[in-house]
């Protein structure tokens, strides 16, 4: 008999987990409380940049990263085949800017260790530079050049995902309202309370929530410690091609798009759950602009929007099982890398269901280690 999976989730962690699970044989249904991708995924800016997102050491995090970037070319193709749509991915390659001599230290201990994790990174000055992204300000100083980092469209990959999610028979049970309750059930079994379609019972449970996850610990008797960062972006007019990589500094970071967009990010700041954009974070995107590249000095907005971003703690994703329930598994807290995670922490949820996860690989990411450290006086 298959098992029935209740994805507690639309985001594009939910949709991947769903999609991943489908393909293994089970029966899933998707349980979102609005529209599928359309909190912190539909507003990201699609960067799959484990180099330029990790930069002390090589811990777990990193690795997970890194994993997730090897997978998104066969991931993409499975998504594509399923939903008979293209998703635009763009190998631009990443550079992260300095503006002083002084900086270029930390960018070789970088270089040192990311390339023996395959970065085939190096440090670019002087006319290299101006080579690789000539419209840079004469004021940067030099760059990790990063090859092998990309980005895709964000909202066109989650709506292909719910696409291809539809042609393996997954059920999107969207626009449920809140969830008022989870029950965990003999067998066993969960059954999930939601406002406008009542009941949705299930054999498993898997929790995709993003920054709604630190509210549903109480059901399972766990501190899940996820609150939402709003991140704010803001993106300009520009043809493609005009900035040609994804350029990081110390206060922003600028990425071209398909469409004829050049996106900037992100403004950061805690405001609980509220989505608005402000003049403020936006202002901060603005003037760090012209530092980098003097054209954006008089160039207006055309759009700006703000997503909400699921971070936790220690700022590594929950992933694995529930210690007391097994069959409940906790994918949620990826902060400001769900995009980029989204193969791996399908990937990882599949073979937690099958009984097959590499449970030391996934021991950092435990749903349990806050309790754990509650419980112990720690601090958490």
């Amino acid at each position: 008999m298959t098992d029935k999976v209740i994805v507690l989730g639309g985001g594009i962690v939910g949709l991947s987990c769903a999609f991943e699970a489908a393909g293994r044989g089970y029966k899933v249904t998707v349980v979102e409380t609005g529209k599928p991708g359309g909190q912190a995924s539909g507003a990201a800016a699609g960067m799959l940049a484990p180099y330029s997102e990790n930069t002390e050491q090589p811990d777990a995090f990193f690795r997970l990263c890194l994993d997730s970037l090897r997978r998104y070319p066969q991931w993409l193709e499975e998504i594509e085949e399923a939903s008979g749509r293209r998703i635009e991915r763009i190998p631009s390659g990443s550079l992260n800017i300095v503006y002083h001599e002084a900086d270029l230290s930390p960018l070789r201990t970088r270089l040192l260790w990311q390339n023996r994790f395959g970065a085939e990174a190096e440090i670019v000055e002087g006319s290299r530079l101006r080579e690789l992204e000539p419209l840079l300000s004469p004021n940067v100083e030099a760059a990790l050049y990063c090859p092998r980092e990309s980005h895709v469209y964000a909202p066109d990959l989650v709506s292909a995902l719910e696409d291809a999610c539809r042609s393996r028979g997954i059920h999107i049970a969207d626009h449920c309202g809140a969830v008022t309750d989870v029950r965990l059930t003999s067998a066993p079994g969960v059954t999930v309370s939601t406002e406008a379609r009542g009941d949705i019972a299930g054999d498993r449970l898997v929790v995709c929530t993003g920054a709604w996850t630190g509210a549903l610990g109480r059901w399972f008797g766990l501190h899940f410690p996820v609150h939402p960062i709003r991140g704010q972006i803001c993106a300009y007019e520009l043809p493609v091609g005009v900035v040609r990589h994804m350029v990081f500094s110390p206060q922003a970071y600028w990425t071209s798009k398909g469409n004829g967009t050049l996106v900037c990010g992100a403004s950061e700041d805690v405001a609980g759950f509220d989505t608005a954009v402000t003049e403020k974070g936006i202002g901060r995107l603005v003037r760090s602009g012209p530092k980098a590249f003097p054209f954006l000095a008089d160039k207006p907005l055309i759009h700006r929007w703000a997503g909400l971003r699921p971070a936790t703690r220690d700022g590594w994703p929950l992933l694995g099982q529930l210690a007391e329930a097994p069959h409940v598994v906790i994918a949620a807290g990826h902060y400001r890398n769900g995009i980029l995670l989204s193969p791996a922490t399908g990937a990882s949820v599949a073979d937690l269901l099958d009984g097959k996860a590499d449970r030391t690989e996934l021991a950092p990411f435990s749903p349990g280690r806050f309790t754990l450290a509650l419980a112990g006086g720690l601090p958490v």
